[in-house]
């Protein structure tokens, strides 16, 4: 692809951000809310809108906690972006085996924020807004890395689909 086109597709992501988990609403949330709210994060990344009907056979199947007089709180945010994330490379058993391994290691916000840096790194290495991936956090666990894996996997399938929008979007003109 030329530079004019490689600028195009990084356009899309420059200023993509994802909000830390003391940013994310914890007044409680109904369900319409809560989609929509997550749904404006998870757009620039061309991720399939998730529905009320898609949370809810989440907290069916015990992925994500149960709304506490249906409202959803920011724990509740947290999984539901992490489950609509990573839904597109794994199983639900397997996010739910790995969201225990959260719990058992790391608090949520920790978690969390970490996932953000780490999609946001990944992110903007891939769409060539970074020279090289930067390694974030002082430990190494097997928690991590698995982690690592899966975003950088979901990242270059972000880029590639822009790369595919953006080949249809030059054909169509």
């Amino acid at each position: 692809m030329n530079n004019e086109m490689n600028q195009l597709i990084s356009e899309k992501i420059k200023n993509f951000r994802m909000p830390r988990y003391n940013e994310l609403p914890n007044m409680g949330l109904y369900l319409e809310q809560t989609t929509k709210y997550i749904n404006t994060f998870l757009q620039p990344l061309g991720c399939i809108e998730i529905t009320p009907s898609m949370v809810s056979n989440y907290v069916k199947k015990d992925v994500i906690p149960n709304p506490i007089k249906k409202l959803y709180y920011a724990d509740h945010i947290v999984y539901i972006i992490f489950v609509s994330f990573a839904k597109n490379l794994l199983t639900i058993e397997n996010i739910g085996h790995l969201i225990e391994m959260q719990r058992a290691s790391y608090t949520l916000p920790v978690a969390y924020d970490y996932f953000c840096n780490e999609l946001e790194n990944m992110l903007f290495y891939n769409f060539g807004l970074k020279d090289s991936v930067e390694f974030l956090g002082e430990t190494q666990s097997m928690e991590k890395d698995m982690l690592k894996s899966l975003v950088f996997s979901a990242a270059s399938i972000v880029h590639m689909h822009a790369c595919i929008e953006a080949i249809k979007n030059r054909d169509n003109k």
